[in-house]
């Protein structure tokens, strides 16, 4: 007698019940699904739905399109929305340009000198570790109407052809281009050299097989690197604010809305048309350029490539990047010059008086509350995008591609988006429930108490910061096979005992990295925090974007300074202290 055939159906539906039976009894896991959804809805969706809100309703409160239907027709909109594509459109071929131009040399290239590769990693990195609008600074410092070169050199007198579209373009590509660089420096990596050399070897010359070969493998990659660069550069105030002139952008003009108009139902139309521009572009990215780059270069390549020696190639492209190089490490460089001059564009003399000013005019607060709030942020945004991540790659659970798409969409709402997000979601409660409460009688929980705090600034710094961490978590855990996890559980270990004893462990790399990228993204942040300061919580960044908007460009650069020797320090201890984090004794005697 025959035996019968396993039914396939048979073996997925136990396998299910049995993955059901894991979850349900695993409560330290069903409490992490919990609390990281209510954080999630609470603080990223909750407040972007409040802002939709707002924009769909009238001065009476009613719901009503009209509001929409007014901005899209008021003339400051239009102006600024055409102001913002055409930066944006500019600033992502500028940045891919470049970009991919230091890549080429970096993987292509084979240079005489170190040095060319140590300007790279300064001018890949000097933007991470500095306030956005520093290059903005510098270049006014220069070229501005005092500027160093424009007044003090040429003679020129109240030039103002730097303010506006020209110096946008030229701050925001320099800022933004090593997004670029790092992306295609990846891609080149992952070409297979034989596909080139076979069409070097039929007669090819560099530029056709550029053209022909290594392009068309770009061109996912380079469709992907634009849009990045395309979103950060339309949801940049930062740039606009201090060396935009009259060139206003859909940012800017959302913040003056605010500010100045006090047209809080425009103002809101305006944020809710730029993030659905944002998240639109995000998704494009997001769910088919970047797979189609990833099905297009699969692998690493097989052997070492050949680097160009001819000297045609070699020092064009050397001096091209170089000169780009050292253009932006003067103008790093200049920031703490300029902070030891009496006045600049008129006395010259040296002083320290500008360091003074900025201790004296509440600079120690400010600093104080700044390292303070990101030293908060950063561990637990660190810890929350590796739980994320780890529970997106290794679980299954109905919640799961909600948690994934809401942590990643963050990374596509504009600061100030988020900041009159944050104002509309909690100034009067949750829902506004706040009002119907008599003054001094608001309970807790309708969180009304966040408005104003440095608890809510902590919460915007987390969101704003979340989406990289789990990124780079999702990427490190999907190199780690499960079958380690799955030992653990199977020797009775719980979700809490393997995430913290095996997992983390695991990927303590992507989680250090997670630590220091979010504790500068804090510390540096401008956008997201200019409408939540205030008396009891001004950060440092705020101080010195209004010290550069009033022309105070020493105490700028002053503060600036600090900043960015306060970043840098904070990375090195947290270097230092990662070093052996992790690392048993009997390692640390055999190195």
């Amino acid at each position: 007698m025959e035996a019968k055939a396993a039914n396939p159906n048979d073996y997925r539906s136990q396998s299910k019940k049995l993955d059901r039976k894991k979850f349900w009894n695993d409560p330290i896991l069903i409490a992490m699904i919990v609390i990281i959804t209510i954080f999630l809805t609470l603080f990223i969706v909750y407040p972007l739905v409040m802002l939709l809100s707002e924009a769909l309703r009238n001065s009476d409160g009613q719901f009503t399109l009209q509001t929409i239907k007014d901005t899209l027709t008021y003339v400051t909109f239009k102006k600024a929305f055409f102001n913002t594509l055409k930066l944006g459109l500019i600033v992502g071929v500028t940045s891919t340009i470049v970009g991919m131009l230091f890549a080429y040399i970096d993987v292509y290239v084979k240079t005489k000198t170190k040095i060319l590769a140590g300007l790279f990693n300064v001018v890949a990195t000097m933007p991470v570790v500095s306030p956005p609008f520093v290059l903005s600074l510098s270049l006014i410092m220069l070229f501005g109407r005092t500027g160093f070169i424009t007044k003090s050199l040429l003679g020129l007198r109240n030039f103002a052809g730097i303010y506006g579209l020209s110096g946008l373009i030229i701050v925001q590509t320099l800022t933004f281009f090593p997004v670029c660089y790092l992306t295609f420096k990846g891609l080149l990596k992952n070409i297979d050299p034989s596909i080139e050399e076979a069409a070097r070897d039929i007669g090819a010359s560099r530029m056709k097989v550029f053209t022909s070969v290594t392009l068309p493998l770009m061109l996912p990659g380079i469709g992907n690197a634009f849009l990045v660069t395309f979103i950060e550069s339309i949801a940049d105030f930062a740039n606009p604010m201090i060396i935009g002139g009259n060139y206003d952008t859909l940012a800017t003009s959302i913040y003056l809305q605010i500010t100045g108009a006090l047209n809080k139902n425009i103002a809101s139309a305006m944020a809710l048309i730029l993030l659905l521009l944002t998240m639109a572009l995000f998704l494009l990215q997001k769910y088919w350029l970047e797979r189609k780059a990833t099905a297009t270069l699969t692998g690493k390549a097989a052997r070492g490539r050949i680097l160009i020696e001819d000297n045609s190639v070699r020092i064009p492209l050397s001096i091209l990047a170089g000169a780009v190089s050292i253009f932006v490490i003067v103008l790093y460089i200049l920031i703490p010059v300029g902070s030891l001059f009496n006045l600049w564009g008129r006395d010259y003399s040296l002083t320290l008086k500008w360091y003074e000013y900025t201790f004296a005019s509440g600079g120690v607060k400010q600093y104080r509350d700044s390292i303070t709030l990101a030293l908060i942020a950063a561990p637990i945004t660190s810890l929350m995008s590796m739980l994320i991540a780890w529970m997106v790659v290794k679980k299954k659970f109905a919640l799961k591609g909600y948690i994934e798409f809401v942590s990643m969409m963050a990374m596509a709402v504009p600061g100030i988006v988020l900041g009159i997000a944050y104002i509309r979601g909690f100034v009067t409660g949750l829902f506004h429930v706040a009002e119907s409460f008599p003054r001094g009688q608001v309970p807790w929980w309708t969180l009304q108490g966040l408005y104003g705090t440095g608890v809510l600034v902590v919460l915007v710094f987390i969101v704003r910061s979340l989406p990289v961490g789990t990124r780079n978590g999702i990427a490190a855990l999907r190199q780690i096979d499960k079958s380690i996890e799955e030992a653990a559980t199977d020797l009775g270990a719980n979700s809490g005992k393997v995430f913290t004893s095996i997992t983390l462990p695991l990927i303590k790399d992507s989680f250090i990295s997670g630590l220091i990228t979010s504790f500068v993204r804090s510390i540096t942040a401008i956008s997201a925090i200019i409408l939540l300061v205030n008396p009891k919580v001004n950060l440092i960044t705020y101080q010195i974007s209004e010290s550069a908007n009033k022309g105070y460009y020493g105490a700028a650069c002053a503060a600036s300074t600090i900043l960015i020797l306060i970043v840098y320090a904070a990375i090195l201890l947290l270097q230092i202290f990662t070093k052996y984090f992790g690392t048993s004794r009997y390692i640390k005697r055999e190195e």
